[in-house]
């Protein structure tokens, strides 16, 4: 089938509603775009259709190449945004802006068999299920894109930890393929992070009564374009989603976050400091340079992790890197002045240094969240 956006040929305008919306999150996966639109044309014959491209403005161009074929093809549509990444929230956006009663996620890297897309809408249409989920280890499905020993076992270990929380039992909660009623979708979304990559677990552990949910095997195919997404970051944001939902959403996510990397940094102060001292230095200089080593390690994980949807880069990233020194040089003036205190009123000297320690943290991230990194979304 072509793939070339120009000679693709022009769908007639006039369309049937569409019965079934197909969110594409992607980033980077312009060689993509082309074949996703052909491999679904082909497996959805005779089902109205749309397709909807979340593009986390990709500096490949993915959202150009979707929208070329939009031009042709009513079917077809682009939302690009700006200042915002994450599947998990990408995949929200595209959910709420569709029109049609189901909806299907499936990854744009072409690894998820589309194939199996009737049979998961036929579910759907005839009630049995509210949602429908392509399972690499149900009958009928392999995971031979998992590629790497690594990747196996860290789909292991995270479908182990959440069968312990999901309401409902499934081989592959872990999926980034599956279809539901969007009706269903709409009530649940106020109670989604958006945060993360795993938006299946999100909505399963955030639905008010457990779904009746239904798995149909498929198979995850290789990657032939592109780069895995997948990381050491992506198990970071999946547990901190577990812990949330542990938690009942009662501690913002970024702050348990925020708290995650302020306790990395404890510990790289504590290396630099001994460090410093075995060097000789003395203790001023020495705790001034492990502070300083705190600082920018925090600031940098908080900018990979914490504010990844949001990440500062090029001037900004320095600017922002100022602010967060002095915003940070204000919370321990802070913490050591409250401790002081609260010491000196015998209160102990525990109570006194957690408590500091405590407001200090606050302090940080409230101002943080508002000055380095909230204000450059616009």
């Amino acid at each position: 089938m072509p793939t070339d956006v120009q000679t693709r040929p022009a769908v007639e305008a006039a369309q049937p509603a569409a019965e079934l919306s197909i969110v594409i999150p992607c980033y980077n996966e312009r060689a993509n775009v082309g074949p996703m639109v052909d491999k679904l044309d082909a497996a959805l014959a005779g089902i109205a259709w749309e397709a909807i491209f979340v593009d986390d403005d990709s500096p490949d161009g993915t959202a150009d190449a979707a929208r070329a074929i939009a031009a042709r093809d009513p079917r077809v549509r682009c939302l690009r945004r700006i200042g915002r990444r994450g599947l998990a929230s990408a995949v929200i956006e595209g959910v709420l802006a569709s029109s049609a009663r189901y909806f299907a996620v499936i990854d744009g890297d072409l690894q998820h068999d589309e194939t199996r897309l009737p049979q998961m809408l036929g579910l759907l249409r005839d009630g049995r299920a509210d949602v429908v989920v392509a399972s690499r280890f149900a009958e009928g499905g392999d995971a031979a894109g998992l590629s790497a020993a690594w990747r196996h076992r860290l789909s292991a270990v995270g479908i182990a930890l959440v069968h312990r929380l999901l309401p409902v039992k499934l081989s592959d909660p872990m999926s980034g393929f599956f279809a539901a009623r969007r009706d269903l979708f709409e009530q649940t979304a106020p109670r989604l992070t958006g945060q993360g990559f795993k938006i299946l677990l999100d909505f399963l552990l955030s639905t008010r009564a457990a779904p009746v949910v239904a798995e149909i095997g498929a198979r995850f195919r290789p990657r032939t374009e592109g780069e895995s997404k997948l990381s050491i970051l992506v198990m970071v944001q999946f547990g901190a989603l577990l812990l949330d939902k542990l938690l009942h959403g009662m501690v913002p996510l970024r702050f348990l976050s925020f708290a995650g990397v302020g306790a990395v940094g404890l510990a790289v102060h504590y290396v630099v400091l001994s460090g410093s001292l075995s060097a000789g230095l003395g203790f001023g200089a020495a705790q001034t340079v492990a502070t300083i080593f705190a600082m920018l390690g925090n600031f940098q994980l908080n900018n990979v992790i914490t504010y990844r949807d949001m990440r500062l880069r090029g001037r900004r990233l320095w600017r922002g890197l100022g602010e967060f020194m002095v915003v940070c040089g204000v919370g321990a003036a802070a913490n050591i002045g409250i401790a002081r205190t609260l010491y000196s009123e015998n209160d102990g000297a525990i109570f006194a240094g957690l408590l500091g320690a405590a407001i200090g943290l606050v302090w940080n991230y409230a101002v943080s969240s508002t000055l380095v990194w909230r204000a450059r979304r616009r």
